[in-house]
């Protein structure tokens, strides 16, 4: 089995499905990112830009759509339907959302994808990443995107090493998936749909689907002297 879209997403609803369209690997559709939104992020707005706000480039904003005080979105940029960009955020280009997405405040987002309902809230950098279906990334999650020395990154799935051919991959977080505040994404990690990530780990690899992936801490309390 080859990590593939199917293994991550229900795509049947989404409006942007076509990103996914005859990918073999899941992170290809971040391949086709650039040409993609520029295609689909026409300069228009038909929802709600507070004064305020910073909108730079082609940026399309669907009806129901808000981008609050404080927010810069460059484009080429596509806010689907119902999405929020709260106070604070910088939207650094060629991202695409669903319906009813979030990009919190003190959130950074450049070369994402969201799909329906998928929230990075609070303090979260998701670059060059594919955030799934109702995924909720707690405060402070990171999903790096370059490894230290710069190397091309290779993928962990099911035993064997994938190269990608990109310098720059984040994670592909599948459907539903929740993180804990200050979790931590190495480069090109795959999070499998339902995944729960405890707080503060900082996980590389894959992740199977349905997975708990814990950290245990000892905390001692003890009188002062």
């Amino acid at each position: 089995m080859i990590p593939d879209p199917a293994q991550f997403f229900a795509l049947t609803k989404y409006r942007h499905a076509a990103l996914f369209d005859d990918v073999r690997y899941v992170w290809e559709a971040l391949e086709r990112l650039e040409e993609y939104a520029a295609r689909v992020a026409q300069p228009r707005n038909e929802g709600t830009v507070h004064d305020g706000a910073w909108i730079i480039g082609p940026v399309y904003i669907a009806p129901g759509a808000v981008v609050e005080p404080g927010a810069l979105v460059q484009g080429p940029t596509y806010l689907g339907p119902g999405t929020v960009v709260r106070h604070g955020a910088y939207v650094r280009g060629y991202c695409v959302t669903g319906e009813a997405c979030v990009i919190g405040h003190a959130t950074e987002v450049k070369r994402a994808i969201f799909l329906d309902g998928a929230h990075a809230p609070h303090f979260n950098y998701v670059g060059d990443s594919i955030l799934g279906n109702g995924v909720n990334l707690g405060a402070g999650t990171k999903l790096s995107n370059l490894k230290n020395d710069e190397s091309v990154i290779e993928v962990e799935w099911e035993g064997r090493r994938i190269n990608t051919g990109l310098r720059k991959f984040g994670a592909v977080v599948g459907d539903g998936v929740h993180t804990g505040c200050n979790s931590v994404t190495s480069p090109g990690t795959l999070i499998g749909p339902g995944c729960l990530i405890y707080p503060n780990v900082v996980l590389r690899g894959s992740c199977p689907a349905n997975s708990i992936v814990k950290l245990r801490q000892r905390v001692e309390i003890v009188a002062r002297r």
